[in-house]
């Protein structure tokens, strides 16, 4: 039998003109919104870092599996076995070991206008590194058995809304994906159910930072949009 259901929450009662304004207030917010590749050290307070999660952990996901693990990371010793663990799978990704790069020339040359190199001491300088895993199995429960759906589909929202609510908070943040990532599930110690997807860099950006001109072009509404 079907559990029982509750009313759907009420919500503001908004003339259109209202909603497009509201629709537009978060546009210009979210737009302001660029990945940062130099952090300061200063803190940041972990109840920020905490109601973000919250936040991720309201996303639409399969069956309300929940399927997401947020490993956080503050301390400056595992920060750094990150930092060592990422670089050396970059080395081999850019080739800078002597070796043949692992990624294609075409996939360096779609690199190459944002400056990113092996060298990544921002996953030291940041306050805080959230691992974002995702769980293969578990359900809500998390039994380690029961099969979760929409999995990669399910975390990618909760990680968009975990960037959005951190910039809301007037934080910089960076997806950071080496690869592999294997090396963060046993830095995190977690379970081999579960897929390290990112690293979601969280603190404020650092004086000297800079967005590359290349990531300032945005496809316009007509190309990313149909109306049918």
């Amino acid at each position: 039998m079907p559990e029982s259901h509750q009313p759907f929450p009420p919500l503001p009662d908004l003339s259109d003109e209202e909603r497009i304004a509201r629709a537009r207030a978060a546009f210009e917010r979210l737009k302001t919104r660029h990945s940062c590749r130099s952090f300061a050290s200063t803190p940041v307070p972990r109840e920020v870092i905490e109601y973000a999660i919250r936040a991720a952990g309201t996303a639409p996901n399969g069956a309300n599996h929940q399927p997401w693990h947020f490993a956080v990371i503050g301390s400056s010793e595992k920060k750094r076995a990150v930092r060592e663990a990422a670089e050396a799978e970059e080395r081999r990704f850019y080739g800078e070991d002597g070796d043949k790069p692992k990624a294609s020339e075409e996939w360096l040359g779609a690199l190459a206008p944002i400056g990113t190199d092996a060298s990544k001491p921002f996953l030291e300088t940041a306050p805080w590194l959230i691992a974002c895993f995702a769980q293969r199995t578990g359900g809500i429960a998390e039994d380690g058995q029961t099969q979760n759906y929409y999995v990669n589909e399910s975390v990618g929202i909760a990680c968009g809304m975990l960037i959005a609510t951190l910039h809301e908070a007037g934080l910089a943040t960076l997806t950071h994906t080496p690869s592999p990532m294997g090396f963060l599930r046993d830095l995190c110690g977690r379970p081999n159910n579960e897929k390290p997807l990112m690293i979601v860099v969280v603190g404020h950006p650092a004086d000297d930072a800079t967005v590359p001109d290349h990531a300032l072009r945005k496809k316009p509404l007509q190309q990313i949009a149909s109306w049918l």
